[in-house]
């Protein structure tokens, strides 16, 4: 999937650091590691290579110079796609895949990067006949995400919700493909 400035591809090895980094500031600043870089969290959302390891992890790229073959530019954001059996699922069951960690430089926002990288998530899960259903959890105070996934059709799943930490409640989301 692409944009004029920008295409959704999977993640080289190169960018799993910046992926991280990336992370950890959208999550930042969007006020939603609760403790700052202290939060438990933020080990989980700096450790890409471990999600790469489980999952596909899919990133937003500036387009890049031609002669640029070390990254595919400037990473704008990133997801992980946990397929059905992935150890990075935590929500998805038999026939289900997970859309994790959704993150958007906060310097990019605004550009459709994450409705880019939540589309092609469900894409990529039509296209396996073994998926029949993408679910994903998400902090009730993440709106502008809740309009994305609403907007691809997504829609509460409260059976899904969950408390991963104490005063922590992850609202679940599911499509049925």
């Amino acid at each position: 999937m692409n944009s004029s400035d920008y295409a959704i591809r999977p993640i080289l090895p190169a960018e799993h650091e910046a992926l991280g980094e990336v992370s950890v500031r959208s999550y930042l600043e969007g006020g939603l590691l609760l403790k700052g870089l202290d939060d438990p969290y933020t080990p989980r959302l700096r450790d890409v290579a471990h999600r790469a390891a489980e999952a596909l992890v899919l990133v937003a790229a500036e387009a890049s110079a031609p002669n640029d073959s070390a990254t595919g530019g400037a990473l704008l954001g990133g997801v992980t796609l946990a397929f059905p059996g992935s150890a990075m699922a935590e929500l998805a069951g038999p026939g289900e895949s997970e859309i994790r960690m959704l993150a958007v430089d906060p310097a990019a926002q605004g550009r459709g990067v994450g409705s880019a990288l939540a589309a092609a998530c469900v894409d990529l899960s039509r296209a396996d006949p073994g998926v029949k259903r993408v679910v994903l959890c998400s902090l009730r105070e993440m709106t502008g995400a809740h309009r994305i996934y609403e907007r691809l059709g997504f829609e509460r799943a409260p059976r899904l919700d969950w408390s991963p930490v104490p005063d922590v409640l992850l609202w679940g989301f599911a499509l049925d493909l």
